[in-house]
């Protein structure tokens, strides 16, 4: 097959889940309602109590609504990335999914280009949800979006990536859900999506340890430092290792079980 095949077929992937997300408009308001709460309900009520010094990437003190709002784009993506996860499984037993894999390209392209059309939606989503932001005063440079547009498609591609792994564990459809409930909210919560680790660390040297080892984190830093025109190398390093580990698991693991 040509290199025009896979791409004609990648570009059909994409172009379905696309399409499908903008048909079901009430799609896009539940994805940011969630965060939207969050950040206009919660961290109005915590903004005095849990004040931000200066710390990298800032220059100077800031909001804590402008602290959480990487934290919070993270959440639309942890959280659609593993519904993604949970509509490919359901796919994959009765739906467009388990046509699409008897097609003869390879497995693991087929399952790639819908990591790659996730990633996409994601990235939109993101996005979308930091221009709102700027309504509750959360200023972001455009060098920002320019360097936040590849750390969210990084991100996304590992954490739909780590959904489709674990959902390749998972025999019966039904525990999905429950399972991904002791995924999302622990790498949620044990990040610095809410807090900066330095507050963690003051109240408990174990959840620090365990939230620096949270590849969470650092999807959480790379989106932060990204907004402001930064690249942080470390976090760099551990999502784009830990995209490329959850991806080779989890096309391995759907292989082994058609």
């Amino acid at each position: 097959m040509t290199p025009m095949t896979y791409l004609y077929c990648m570009n059909g992937i994409v172009k379905r889940d696309v399409l499908r997300f903008l048909q079901q408009r009430t799609r896009l308001l539940s994805v940011l309602v969630r965060p939207l709460l969050w950040l206009v309900v919660f961290a109005a009520g915590f903004r005095s109590a849990l004040g931000i010094s200066i710390m990298e990437p800032y220059s100077t003190y800031i909001t804590y609504q402008q602290y959480i709002t990487p934290g919070l784009g993270g959440m639309i993506i942890l959280f659609h990335c593993m519904q993604s996860s949970l509509s490919m499984v359901y796919d994959r037993e009765m739906g467009s999914m388990k046509v699409l894999l008897m097609s003869p390209l390879p497995r693991p392209f087929l399952l790639f280009s819908k990591l790659v059309a996730g990633a996409i939606l994601s990235t939109f989503q993101v996005l979308i949800f930091l221009l709102i932001t700027r309504l509750v005063g959360v200023e972001i440079e455009l060098m920002g979006y320019v360097y936040a547009v590849p750390a969210i498609f990084l991100m996304a591609i590992f954490l739909s990536a780590l959904g489709l792994m674990l959902a390749n564990l998972i025999t019966q459809l039904e525990n999905f859900a429950g399972v991904m409930n002791f995924v999302i909210f622990p790498m949620f919560f044990l990040s610095s999506a809410l807090y900066p680790l330095w507050k963690m660390q003051e109240a408990s040297m174990v959840l620090f340890l365990i939230c620096q080892f949270n590849p969470f984190t650092h999807c959480v830093e790379l989106l932060r430092f990204a907004l402001y025109g930064q690249v942080n190398e470390i976090a760099l390093g551990v999502v784009f290792t830990s995209a490329i580990l959850a991806c080779s698991i989890a096309l391995i693991t759907f292989r082994g079980r058609s």
